[in-house]
This record gives structure tokens, sequence and C-alpha cells, in this order.
């Protein structure tokens, strides 16, 4: 398995991550399809998530607050515009509570065989500004190695249990 997400800046409108995980891929699915799952590894390391709804449908809507460690506080809207269970995942962020940061978001879950799974994580932005803004001034390139990171150390805590 990789050491951490490796990632493709070479759009100029994306931010495209790929981290493998020694875990089935129904269980790395899972850990996106439950908000009890998503509160313990969501965001960047430091970061706590708190969820006022989460309606995992399509059309559904997960609004929630990502608490970073300096006492700032994040609101967030998704709203969920494809799932196709152990597959694919797909969003739109913002539009909602004055939200600055929009864009679009895939999930994509590979099936590896032995176990493994590979998960690629491409947002797409309105233009090379939003993304760089992002990038910039919320570190979204090292937050997204984060992430995942904290997500692969979840998974393997629930192959534990």
């Amino acid at each position: 398995m990789p050491a951490k997400t490796s990632l493709d800046l070479g759009d100029p409108v994306s931010i495209k991550g790929t981290r493998e995980f020694d875990a089935p891929v129904d269980l790395v699915f899972t850990a996106f399809t439950d908000v009890k799952h998503l509160s313990q590894w969501w965001g960047p390391n430091g970061f706590t998530t708190t969820t006022s709804h989460f309606e995992f449908k399509p059309g559904g809507v997960w609004r929630f607050v990502m608490h970073g460690p300096d006492g700032r506080d994040y609101e967030n809207r998704i709203t969920f515009d494809e799932i196709v269970p152990n597959r694919r995942i797909a969003y739109h962020h913002g539009g909602g509570n004055g939200e600055p940061i929009k864009f679009s978001q895939t999930v994509t879950f590979e099936d590896l065989g032995q176990g493994r799974t590979r998960i690629v994580w491409h947002g797409v932005f309105p233009n090379a500004e939003a993304r760089d803004f992002v990038i910039r001034e919320h570190g979204a390139a090292e937050g997204l190695q984060e992430t995942t990171a904290r997500l692969a150390g979840y998974v393997t805590t629930m192959m534990r249990s």
C-alpha cells in the first residue's frame, strides 16, 4: 500500500488523489455511508466533524461542521448526485450558508482483489482561480492526503473489530 495519497494537480481546475487500502471495497465504501463512521475520519489532521443532517441517497444532503484545531468552525453542505454501492459516489459541495467553496467531487472505489481497494477522489472546480484558492487558503492538497490517511487508519480499526 502506498505510504500516502498520490496527488495529481496537472489539470488546473481539479485536484485528484489516489490511495490504495489493505481492506475490501465493501468495508471502505461503508466508511462513507454511515455518519458514525464519517465522524471518525473525515477531514485533515486535527479536525473533528459534527453532522446535523445526513441523508445518503441521490439528492440527499449532508450538512456538517468541520471543527479546526485552531477552534474555527467550517460549515459544509454536500448534496449527493449519484451513488453506486461499492463503486462510486458523486456529489457537489457548497450551495448553502453562503459557502465560498463550490466544486463537484467523484469518489471511485476499485476492488483490486485479495481484500484490497483503490480510491480515486476527483474534485473539479469552476475555474483555476477557485482551485488555486482552496489549495492556497485551505490547504486542500495536503488536506486530501491527511484525510485519506485518516480513512486508511480508521478502516484498519474497522477490520480489527
